[in-house]
């Protein structure tokens, strides 16, 4: 029986008064409440995903909000939840309406009608339920969804999140574990205060690593290189629900106006994505190479890592990283190898993600061994591991194993790395393909690092040679191609990490 996890999320917003929560909680936006679902067949919704069914009920929008994030970062089927009547504008009235439903539930059993149903949840692996909060309890029109739907929800997985202004949320797990009693709830609660609406995307995005879903499964380890074009990557989605350019600008080595006029130059062709380093020595390089760019901030993916000797005081070198790089945020951080403290160091960059101040974290030097070390020890799963990988040092079973997890895989070293550049350049198997392409080795290499769904991160000053790697989607690797690249493995690293 495939795992199925059910997520409820709570949304509230407007101050509390007297200690309790109330259907002004769901009306940070205003807006004329929803008809009831015009669909004519609600009652069977088929999956889009096979994987994700989004439920949410939303009386002024902001819980719909909710949803769309969750929607987006799991690529989901959503569905809304409707009552038979709808709830009025004016809040007086829906206080006095609500306050009579939870009472008729409480004293009788007698839920609110509502149009929405669910023949079946067979066709989905996740189910998310969003609801608001109503005094210290369940939506209504939820409460009546749930309660229709035991029998079918009965040996589910349950996860339960609550988000409320000020109340505690011990009466809406309750009235969840009533509603949901054959569900086997799955992790402790999330409870979401309105102080953290303006940060929805980033405590959707850490609550949905907390819960271990694997995003990523279907597509980490093939990206659909039809939607790129030269000059301009397609992305992977992370396992944090954020989106990454599969090409990037290693800096390593650059410094000074070399570094900020290469970074500059890389955005100028198309880059999106740069990475960085403390041991590089560049971050206020990168930084300034981003803000002198021209291109909005939010256009570019950037990454540093910190490094192991950072990581018995991680708050004060990620606080360094911020300070130097000064872009506001920073789209994911890195441990540049295992080491003593890295499991501190990482729970502190988890923090940061938690402030919005951090998108994701990821690791680099980490195999297996190290990788199934470090895992059960961390809340929220490394949305990536960058490592060695090149024609000459394939380390495919790493790949693999990282595929498996649902992590992302960037080669810091797609062309072999210094003093090695030209023996995988002037490669018999490597030029004669380049030929019969009319390409470059080095666009050959990271082709075939593309198309084993590896992502690329070359590093170059060179303003034509940047432009060349980003000039690899007018052309594709045939199946025997890739097998003769494949056979070039010699399992021979280049550096010692």
């Amino acid at each position: 029986m495939r795992k199925v996890m059910f997520f409820i999320l709570l949304m509230a917003g407007i101050p509390l008064t007297l200690g309790t929560c109330s259907p002004k909680d769901d009306s940070v936006n205003t807006e004329t409440p929803p008809a009831p679902n015009p669909d004519p067949d609600p009652d069977n919704p088929q999956p889009d995903n096979g994987r994700f069914l989004v439920l949410y009920f939303s009386r002024s929008g902001n819980t719909r909000a909710v949803a769309n994030e969750i929607k987006t970062q799991t690529d989901g089927t959503i569905l809304e939840v409707t009552p038979t009547t709808a709830y009025p504008s004016d809040y007086n009235a829906t206080l006095s309406r609500a306050q009579q439903e939870i009472s008729a539930i409480d004293n009788n059993g007698s839920y609110p009608s509502i149009n929405t149903a669910v023949e079946n949840f067979n066709g989905y692996d996740i189910i998310f339920i969003c609801t608001p909060l109503w005094y210290t309890r369940m939506a209504t029109p939820m409460q009546s969804f749930l309660n229709a739907h035991s029998q079918k929800l009965a040996n589910k997985r349950v996860a339960l999140a609550v988000t409320s202004t000020s109340s505690g949320i011990s009466s809406v797990v309750a009235d969840a574990g009533r509603l949901c009693s054959g569900s086997t709830f799955a992790g402790e609660a999330l409870w979401v205060r309105s102080s953290q609406l303006g940060s929805v995307r980033e405590t959707v995005a850490t609550w949905l690593g907390t819960l271990d879903l694997n995003l990523n499964q279907n597509n980490v380890s093939s990206f659909d290189l039809s939607k790129g074009e030269n000059g301009k990557a397609p992305t992977v989605r992370l396992s944090s629900g954020y989106d990454m350019p599969i090409v990037g600008l290693r800096t390593y080595s650059l410094h000074g106006n070399v570094c900020v006029n290469s970074v500059i130059a890389a955005i100028r062709r198309g880059f999106r994505k740069l990475d960085t380093a403390h041991m590089y020595g560049n971050e206020e390089e990168v930084g300034q190479g981003v803000r002198e760019s021209g291109v909005p901030r939010e256009e570019i993916f950037v990454a540093t890592k910190l490094y192991s000797n950072q990581y018995s005081n991680p708050e004060a070198a990620i606080e360094g990283c911020l300070r130097k790089l000064d872009i506001g945020y920073l789209d994911l951080m890195l441990l540049h190898h295992p080491g003593a403290n890295d499991v501190k160091a990482y729970k502190a960059i988890e923090k940061y993600v938690a402030q919005g101040k951090i998108r994701s974290i990821g690791l680099s030097n980490y195999y297996i061994r190290e990788m199934s070390a470090f895992l059960p020890q961390v809340t929220v799963k490394p949305v990536l591991v960058q490592n060695e990988i090149h024609p000459y040092y394939q380390d495919t079973d790493v790949i693999n194993y990282m595929h498996e997890q649902g992590i992302v895989v960037e080669a810091w070293y797609p062309l072999g790395g210094r003093g090695h550049t030209a023996a995988l350049f002037n490669d018999p198997v490597i030029a004669g393909i380049a030929a019969a392409h009319g390409k470059s080795s080095a666009q050959v290499i990271l082709r075939w690092d593309l198309q084993k769904g590896v992502v690329v991160i070359p590093g170059s000053s060179n303003p034509d040679h940047i432009e060349e790697n980003i000039s690899i989607f007018d052309f594709e690797l045939t199946d025997e191609e890739m097998s003769r690249i494949n056979a070039l493995n010699r399992n021979e690293k280049h550096d010692w990490y």
